[in-house]
């Protein structure tokens, strides 16, 4: 098994930080091209004026779609470079910032990238809030043309 190209799913959870961090050692073992992915789905807010959160009409909050898209996408950047920065070393890192759907957007960045492993975190839901949230996870694993390592995480005992 030759593995020289790794995708690795963040996002800006504990997560998705550890699985990072696997991520790279990983790269750092097999001395592999990383490929950082972060897709941002986008929010919907009403078209509607007279819709309100929380008893706030939507036109008070002063903040457009392009607007939210703009902070979004910055936020994106923003945990990619700090992903760099902590993990990538001398490694050579390619990264994705995308908008749509996260499980989708892995498995069509892990094409583009002509990835030999992707590598995420799982929040680890089970039961009805697995059903009502979903699986990133679970929808990579059933889709990807290529092996997925699904990282949990660990949190370690302090006593």
């Amino acid at each position: 098994m030759k593995i020289s190209k790794i995708l690795i799913g963040i996002d800006d959870s504990k997560y998705a930080e550890y699985a990072a961090s696997y991520g790279f050692d990983i790269a750092k073992t097999f001395n592999a091209r990383v490929g950082l992915v972060h897709i941002v789905e986008p929010s919907v807010t009403p078209i509607t004026t007279t819709d309100t959160i929380m008893g706030m009409p939507m036109q008070d909050l002063g903040v457009n779609q392009m607007e939210i898209i703009d902070i979004q996408n910055q936020q994106g950047e923003n945990i990619i470079e700090r992903t760099i920065k902590n993990y990538a070393g001398n490694l050579q890192v390619t990264h994705f910032n995308e908008f749509g759907s996260t499980a989708d957007g892995i498995l069509n960045c892990s094409k583009e990238f002509k990835a030999d492993l992707i590598v995420i975190g799982t929040h680890g839901r089970t039961g009805i809030d697995r059903l009502l949230m979903g699986s990133v996870a679970e929808t990579v694993v059933r889709n990807s043309e290529v092996p997925v390592l699904v990282v949990p995480l660990i949190e370690k005992d302090n006593s």
